[in-house]
């Protein structure tokens, strides 16, 4: 046998030895357990691991894998450990949203049904005064649905987040947009799927970060670690921080990827962890069920990315949170399944492809259901 045999027979060998041990226990809360004992099979997995150790998928940095409450897989790349906090870019809105449940389920808030603009009367006056802005809810800028001129897939929009991060004061830069129009060529909300019409609006997001900290009146990152980062154990999140003070609550907060699964195992487990109801079920199951259609084949909820995965004959719908750079932190709740896949590959209109790919032609097929 020659040399190059023996380095293939070798490196399968610390493969198939790799595949079968259970991730290590860190007393973090999160069980763990070999991948058959959950009904995986790691052959494809296998192949995943050296399809992005080849780099034919690009700037991956994790992959963590739990069925049935148990992770089973995880794996880190280019130079990421399981220590390394991501920024997972607009993965944050996602968390922002279980703030307003929760300030919701502790009676900060009376429900998503509130007016915004009634938390900001000192921030007047405002720019394009219109009665109809004193009519936003919560709801409306959870589902990127309100009437504010606000777009970040168009740079000629007045809301685009560019022109936002430029600003001192982002709160006020939200509150002063216009009420947006709807030329002929686009469909009204009243046209539109669930009668919303979506646009992706960063500013959205932030503009409820104030409202989190004026209705609790609590810092938004105070307020998290209380309600939601304590409960979870989760120790060092990392906010960026907005000119003017405030937690940055449109993107950018930085966690570990096993953080990002215990967000997503609470979801997956109707806001129970460990025995503990951190989250009211009730607000789980408003927040993934669909309120807009964002494009083809994907719906929106309270700043969760809903849509199938898999093929045409074989597929699953998920929720997932989502950034900028690929992250994807999925659940699917048919099998029981929770998927944390972080990557960096920022600047590129492929990332997400490739993270779709990921799941639907390695991951969903590694499940026996």
């Amino acid at each position: 046998m020659n040399k190059i045999k023996i380095v293939a027979v070798f490196i399968l060998l610390i493969n198939s030895y790799t595949f079968s041990q259970v991730p290590k226990s860190l007393n973090d809360g999160i069980k763990t357990a070999l991948p058959a004992n959950v009904d995986i099979l790691t052959d494809k997995l296998q192949q995943l691991d050296s399809a992005i150790l080849k780099n034919d998928f690009k700037n991956i940095t994790s992959i963590l894998i739990a069925r049935h409450g148990k992770l089973v897989y995880e794996k880190y790349y280019n130079g990421f450990t399981d220590t390394t906090l991501h920024n997972t870019r607009s993965a944050t809105k996602t968390i922002t949203s279980m703030l307003i449940g929760l300030a919701i389920d502790q009676k900060f808030i009376p429900s998503e049904q509130t007016t915004v603009f009634s938390y900001f009367q000192d921030k007047k006056p405002i720019q394009n005064p219109d009665a109809r802005k004193e009519k936003i809810a919560i709801e409306d800028l959870l589902t990127m649905s309100s009437l504010l001129e606000c777009d970040d897939e168009n740079q000629f929009s007045s809301g685009n987040e560019e022109r936002m991060y430029v600003t001192e004061d982002y709160i006020k830069f939200a509150l002063d947009l216009p009420i947006k129009g709807f030329p002929a060529w686009t469909t009204k909300p009243k046209d539109s799927p669930y009668g919303r019409s979506f646009s992706y609006c960063t500013a959205g997001a932030v503009l409820l970060g104030g409202v989190i900290e004026r209705s609790t009146k609590m810092k938004v990152d105070a307020f998290a670690k209380k309600y939601l980062f304590d409960p979870l154990e989760i120790l060092k999140p990392t906010w960026q921080i907005t000119p003017l003070g405030m937690p940055m609550t449109g993107g950018g907060l930085l966690l570990k990827s096993r953080d990002f699964l215990k967000l997503a195992l609470l979801y997956n487990n109707k806001g129970i962890w460990n025995g503990k109801q951190i989250i009211s079920d009730n607000w789980i199951t408003k927040s993934v069920t669909p309120h807009a259609e964002a494009r083809e084949n994907t719906d929106y909820g309270y700043f969760w990315w809903i849509q199938k995965f898999g093929t045409q004959t074989n597929n699953h719908l998920a929720y997932y949170m989502a950034g900028n750079g690929g992250s994807k932190i999925a659940v699917v709740p048919d099998l029981d399944l929770v998927i944390v896949l972080t990557a960096n590959w920022y600047g590129t209109g492929k990332a997400h492809q490739q993270s779709e790919k990921i799941i639907s032609d390695y991951i969903l097929p590694a499940i026996i259901k």
